[in-house]
Order: C-alpha cells, then sequence, then structure tokens
C-alpha cells in the first residue's frame, strides 16, 4: 500500500480525497481504497497488494460483483491514510 499512496501523493490531488482502510475480511486484512469520484470503482487489496475486486462504484454503484458480500462481511475498519493536501 505504500507505493499505493506514494502514487498518490505524486498525481494531482483527487476530490473528493484518497481513503485507505483495513479491514477484516473471509479471514484476512484487506485494503479499501476510495475513488476520486463519480462513477469510478473502488479498489480492495489483499495485504501484499494484489487487487482482489472492485466492492463498489462504477455506473451501477455496484462495483464488479466479484465480492459482492463486502460491505456486509468487512470488520474492523480502521483508517490507514488519507490525502492530507
Amino acid at each position: 500500500m505504500e507505493d499505493r499512496i506514494q502514487q498518490h501523493l505524486n498525481d494531482k490531488k483527487a476530490n473528493p480525497p484518497i481513503h485507505v482502510y483495513s479491514y477484516q475480511f473471509n479471514g484476512a486484512t484487506v485494503y479499501y481504497e476510495t475513488s476520486p469520484c463519480c462513477d469510478q470503482y473502488t479498489t480492495l487489496y489483499a495485504a501484499d497488494g494484489k487487487v482482489l475486486c472492485h466492492p463498489d462504484g462504477g455506473f451501477t454503484g455496484r462495483g464488479d460483483g466479484k465480492c459482492a458480500d463486502f460491505s456486509k462481511n468487512r470488520t474492523e475498519e480502521k483508517l490507514v491514510w488519507q490525502d492530507p493536501r
């Protein structure tokens, strides 16, 4: 996630600012990255940085459908990072 955070800091500030949260999901720590705005997917990463799915966002607001149970089954939300700019 450190590489993703650095990438955000190198890019133009997003509106709304990007946030990264950690959760427990299906027995593992995962990282949820918000999207900068409208109709864009959010991204859910495994602890090793692999993209697991896009839980929400997009034109339908329902993501890519690969982890439709994420919002219902996630626990232990922690804010990891938010763009300070």
